[in-house]
């Protein structure tokens, strides 16, 4: 996403404009995270990768009995204190929140859908998508899905590594462990997959593009 701030014009339109309400921050996490977990649902029916900790917890949940959901709870918990250092406790609160919603959400949509064939391809593509609506959602009401991205802020604040190097490492160990778990067809699904993520949130969430709050 770019970091290019916004010209003056649109920053003033961003100080006039009114702040969310509770319920619409209400509305917007449960969506965002139903959103997130439908998406992971169609990764994990066509066993597809995505990368920080939901690509973790996807490759743990291909070779191990317990659940994505279950996974991606248990690896968030160290996350949370960092959270709070770096982003303050409405953040962190809100994010506890949707990482809970993302974490149920796939065992319940298994129940209500049931999908007898699907293509690889289209599933990076929804799946990837519909990922990225809901990371949109979250992000536009002041919360997040957790992970390594806390991680990585707060290492390059402390001057130990830049962020970027930080995400693409770990995603670079992600992407080699799926190696021994995954066909190579679906690593590549999962590439397309991460391009269209990127690209759903690059295009829709930049500075100047969205003035709620």
């Amino acid at each position: 996403m770019s970091d290019i701030s916004a010209p003056s014009n649109l920053q003033v339109e961003d100080e006039n404009t009114l702040k969310h309400k509770w319920y619409e921050d209400v509305f917007a996490i449960l969506l965002g995270a139903l959103f997130i977990g439908m998406g992971v649902t169609v990764y994990s029916e066509a066993m597809l990768l995505t990368g920080g900790v939901a690509g973790m917890s996807l490759i743990l949940s291909y070779i191990a009995p317990l659940s994505f959901g279950a996974f991606f709870f248990l690896l968030n918990l160290p996350f949370y204190l960092l959270a709070i250092l770096r982003m303050g406790w409405e953040f962190t609160l809100k994010t506890v929140v949707a990482v809970t919603l993302v974490s149920i959400f796939p065992n319940l949509v298994t129940g209500w859908i049931a999908v007898e064939t699907l293509s690889p391809l289209f599933a990076a593509i929804l799946g990837g998508a519909m990922i990225g609506m809901g990371m949109i959602a979250l992000f536009r009401h002041g919360a997040g899905i957790g992970g390594v991205s806390i991680l990585a802020h707060f290492l390059q604040e402390k001057g130990i590594m830049r962020a970027g190097w930080v995400l693409l490492s770990i995603d670079a160990v992600i992407l080699i462990a799926s190696a021994f778990v995954l066909p190579l067809t679906n690593l590549v699904y999962s590439v397309v997959g991460a391009v269209v993520l990127n690209l759903m949130v690059g295009i829709n969430h930049r500075p100047g593009r969205y003035f709620g709050r």
